[in-house]
């Protein structure tokens, strides 16, 4: 197996899990509803059993998904600086525009959660704008810093999560429908909450 294929591996297996946890399914909640016993699904989250593709479009179609975002690779989580037209005075972030995207301005207040069994994973894509403040964006283990005028955007099948560090701070946050999907199933509502992501 090459570095590029078990990163991958082990990408999906984590984007299982958190897909799981993520709608308060138990091992043996999503084992049901993938028609897997309750053993092999956790050998299949903890690497001891090798990932097979009917078994992968399956734990997909159960996880209210698709095959393509359960698998697909890790893009660069790409944290963006604005550009700047000094001939018009405007700053302006590239982001991949698609039809149906939602933008909500929010005060975060609080830091993220270190531990990513508190983080939340779904369908879609994300972006983020720091308006003030800085901003914290949990990716998994991996933590990025994101300050006043940068951008970030990221794949919401990783498990992340949003906060603060050093005091509150204003962001825009841009989503596309299935990560708006996620954010209304999440809160049970239409609000989208995005503090914690």
């Amino acid at each position: 197996m090459t570095q590029e294929t078990g990163e991958l591996d082990g990408l999906v297996r984590k984007r299982i899990r958190a897909l799981r946890v993520a709608q308060g399914w138990s091992l043996e909640e999503l084992a049901t509803r993938a028609n897997l016993s309750q053993s092999s699904l956790s050998r299949i989250e903890n690497g001891q059993r090798r990932l097979a593709l009917d078994q992968l479009v399956t734990l997909a179609r159960a996880l209210e998904t698709t095959l393509d975002q359960l698998v697909e690779t890790a893009a660069d989580d790409v944290v963006t600086s604005p550009m700047i037209d000094g001939t018009h005075g405007r700053l302006r972030w590239a982001i991949k525009a698609e039809p149906g995207m939602s933008v909500m301005r929010q005060r975060l207040t609080e830091p993220p959660p270190d531990n990513p069994a508190r983080m939340r994973a779904h369908p879609g894509r994300e972006w983020l704008v720091v308006l003030s403040g800085t901003a914290v964006l949990m990716l998994g283990h991996r933590r990025f810093r994101i300050r006043t005028n940068q951008a970030a955007e990221f794949p919401t099948m990783m498990p992340h999560a949003i906060g603060v560090e050093g005091g509150p701070c204003e962001i825009l946050g841009i989503f596309d429908r299935d990560a708006r999907r996620g954010h209304q199933r999440d809160t049970g509502n239409g609000d989208g909450d995005i503090q914690g992501a």
